[in-house]
């Protein structure tokens, strides 16, 4: 007789009920109190507790003023430079701003125009797949979540590596941006096959362009007309720009330390940091931003009534509205309180954009959450600190106005963030030396062992 066949993504009555011994064994909320454990690496106040050294970036939100710690505008720093100058710079120059900024980040100093001739040249070259990859590695096993596609395919490049598990300076400098070029291609790729084995959509595969930026390559190979305009590319560019690399504490770039400190290969702390982004309390914030603003779109008749907005942002503070979780997205941050910088430079080009694409009903519904939602937050809340719109309420926005799918918006802060990554795993190589390992304090009583016999 043969075997039953088994559907492995079903949820059977057995692990139901095994689950509900996993559930009933939680740590009562009370213990970290007692034993003075900050969850989530927090205290009381969402301050970050200190676990490392860093030199790639730092934020700042607050400033001692006459002795008393006080809420100030956000800044963002990158290798110790303003990234509000680093913005202003390459916008005044009226050029791509990205391989300047991974420059910065991977080695310390702004490159000299000639540094920066040979570096975007050096990223042109390593633009593509090994032969057959994109057949082999991502047409034969289309994933309908971009990110897994994403990690599976950087999983798979190990094996097309020669020397994969070489951890010296060099040779994960090469992965790194390798990897840095490919992950344009492993995301757009991943999509393309997905929509055509999913949906039916027309499978294209375009090359890229050596000569193009980060960010004109990847709409040159994601739009089947190959076409965008100056002001999508700008735009896109400085997304990338922001979303590089965030003050060194968060979730993905504590991943790839922690990954990295164990002496593994680079494939493997790209994979670790993409599972990281994908979770939707880090990089899946955009996503959830839209689907909170579709909803009120279709709940707000009038979108220059402020009273009808107020109205409907109480709602889904007060749960009766939204997702349940009583979260306005995208307003807030764990670190920043008056502003986040990146929300502030993105903010006038999400304007012009708009105005391209005759957004400007949209973009003023946008402005109007972004207003209101701190003070109504603030009247039903007790806050420690302010809350302001982040650079997540408005990259989705510019995503969608641009027709990019929101199956791709956290592959596009992925394809920015490696910058990041690729700094902090380099950093730790030369300046950890010692597995990070964090302690744990048990709470679980001592038990007798039992004879099988015996148990009830």
């Amino acid at each position: 007789m043969p075997p039953k066949k088994v559907d492995y993504s079903e949820v059977t009555p057995e692990i139901s009920r095994l689950a509900e011994k996993i559930t009933a064994d939680a740590i009562p909320e009370s213990l970290y109190a007692e034993h003075k454990v900050f969850r989530g690496l927090r205290d009381l106040e969402g301050n970050g507790v200190v676990a490392g050294l860093t030199n790639i970036s730092r934020v700042t939100a607050k400033k001692i003023i006459n002795g008393v710690e006080t809420p100030v505008d956000g800044k963002l720093y990158y290798r110790g430079i303003d990234v509000e100058d680093i913005v202003a710079g390459f916008i005044r120059e009226e050029r791509f701003g990205y391989e300047e900024t991974v420059y910065l980040l991977l080695f310390g100093k702004l490159p000299t125009k000639a540094e920066l001739a040979e570096f975007s040249a050096l990223l042109g070259r390593y633009r593509s797949l090994p032969p057959n990859f994109t057949r082999d590695a991502i047409m034969k096993a289309p994933s309908r979540d971009i990110m897994n596609g994403l990690a599976r395919g950087v999983l798979t490049l190990y094996y097309y590596d020669k020397n994969p598990d070489d951890t010296t300076i060099p040779n994960v400098l090469r992965q790194c941006l390798q990897l840095t070029a490919e992950f344009p291609l492993l995301a757009a790729y991943s999509y393309n096959t997905y929509r055509h084995f999913s949906h039916g959509d027309s499978l294209i595969i375009h090359s890229p362009e050596t000569e193009l930026s980060t960010a004109e390559n990847l709409l040159h190979i994601l739009r089947p007309d190959q076409k965008y305009t100056a002001l999508e590319a700008r735009v896109l560019d400085l997304a990338l720009v922001l979303h590089a690399e965030h003050g060194g504490g968060n979730n993905s770039a504590f991943a790839t330390h922690v990954v990295s400190s164990s002496g593994t290969d680079t494939y493997s702390v790209m994979a670790a940091a993409l599972g990281s982004l994908k979770g939707p309390l880090h990089g899946g914030a955009n996503s959830r931003v839209m689907a909170m603003m579709d909803e009120i779109k279709s709940a707000v008749k009038n979108y220059a009534d402020e009273g009808e907005i107020a109205d409907y942002l109480r709602k889904i503070l007060s749960k009766q509205a939204g997702d349940g979780s009583g979260k306005i997205y995208g307003i807030g941050h764990a670190i920043y309180s008056l502003s986040d910088p990146r929300a502030r430079l993105f903010e006038g080009f999400v304007k012009t954009l708009s105005a391209e694409k005759g957004k400007q009903d949209e973009y003023s519904l946008y402005a109007t959450v972004a207003r209101l939602a701190p003070e109504l937050i603030a009247e039903q809340h007790r806050m420690y600190k302010g809350v302001s719109a982040n650079i997540d309420f408005y990259s989705g926005f510019v995503y969608e106005m641009m027709g990019l799918p929101r199956e791709l918006y956290t592959p596009i802060f992925a394809i920015s963030r490696i910058a990041g990554w690729s700094a902090h795993m380099l950093e730790e190589l030369v300046s950890g030396g010692r597995i990070i390992r964090p302690a744990y304090k048990s709470v679980a009583p001592e038990t007798g062992y039992i004879p099988l016999a015996k148990r009830g």
